[in-house]
């Protein structure tokens, strides 16, 4: 007789934005052409964006950091590095990258006040539940003079096409990443920002075409992981109707 046991799965079927897709999906974050893919493009570019410290002791915090994906692109640049989050699979490993780890929701992160030259929120705020809080967080952890750096969903019909109904169909991208009720409009980030004194300025980015592209047919040719591939790089865009 056929065995009547039931076939199991590599991932469990979860919400959308569960939390705990980053659990099922931890050995995905150093792949340089797994699951979290873009987001390697992302923090390349984020921390392009940041200047080298000005003391010894200027501190990053780097909210919603993963595994850590930033670290690299920081190395020399003279912060010390504190990575939040609330998964503690990818907080191990950002640990192992040498960011020192808080698990922490980032709309109450336990560090004082002003501590921080630099906040990075990373592809962070269309994640959770009140961004405003999150936004809130971040301004409250900078020092007067300091730098946010962040990027995020807009909250427009083009967004949820690219990003959730395209974007979730690609071998690349989990399905169930996004939750597109979560997307940040752009205008309401530069007020809610400027109500904390932090003055925002907002622009849109891409990956660029044609290199993205080519990476996604290596990709489905299975030849994408070789070493010494060049990544997409993320290009500014006047419309920030997407990504910005």
């Amino acid at each position: 007789m056929p065995d009547a046991s039931p076939v199991s799965t590599p991932y469990r079927v979860l919400p959308p934005n569960d939390p705990r897709q980053y659990d099922d999906l931890a050995g995905e974050w150093w792949r340089p052409d797994g699951a979290f893919a873009m987001l390697h493009w992302l923090a390349r570019a984020r921390a392009a964006l940041v200047p080298a410290a000005s003391t010894p002791d200027d501190l990053l915090v780097d909210l919603g950091c993963g595994a850590g994906l930033l670290a690299p692109h920081l190395a020399g640049k003279g912060y010390r590095h504190v990575g939040v989050d609330l998964t503690r699979s990818a907080l191990d490993q950002a640990a192992a990258h040498g960011v020192t780890v808080v698990q922490a929701d980032a709309t109450a992160v336990p560090l004082a006040d002003g501590c921080a030259a630099v906040v990075s929120a990373g592809e962070l705020l269309e994640h959770v539940p009140d961004w405003r809080r999150a936004v809130a967080e971040a301004c409250r952890l900078l020092r007067p003079g300091g730098l946010l750096v962040l990027d995020t969903l807009n909250d427009t019909l083009p967004a949820r096409l690219i990003a959730v109904e395209l974007g979730e169909r690609l071998p690349t991208v989990p399905r169930g990443i996004h939750d597109p009720r979560l997307f940040v409009d752009a205008r309401a980030l530069v007020a809610e920002c400027a109500r904390h004194g932090v003055s925002l300025t907002v622009r849109g980015v891409r990956p660029e075409l044609g290199g993205t592209l080519a990476w996604l047919l290596r990709r489905m040719r299975g030849g994408a992981d070789r070493p010494g591939r060049t990544e997409p790089r993320v290009v500014p865009t006047r419309s920030t109707a997407v990504l910005y």
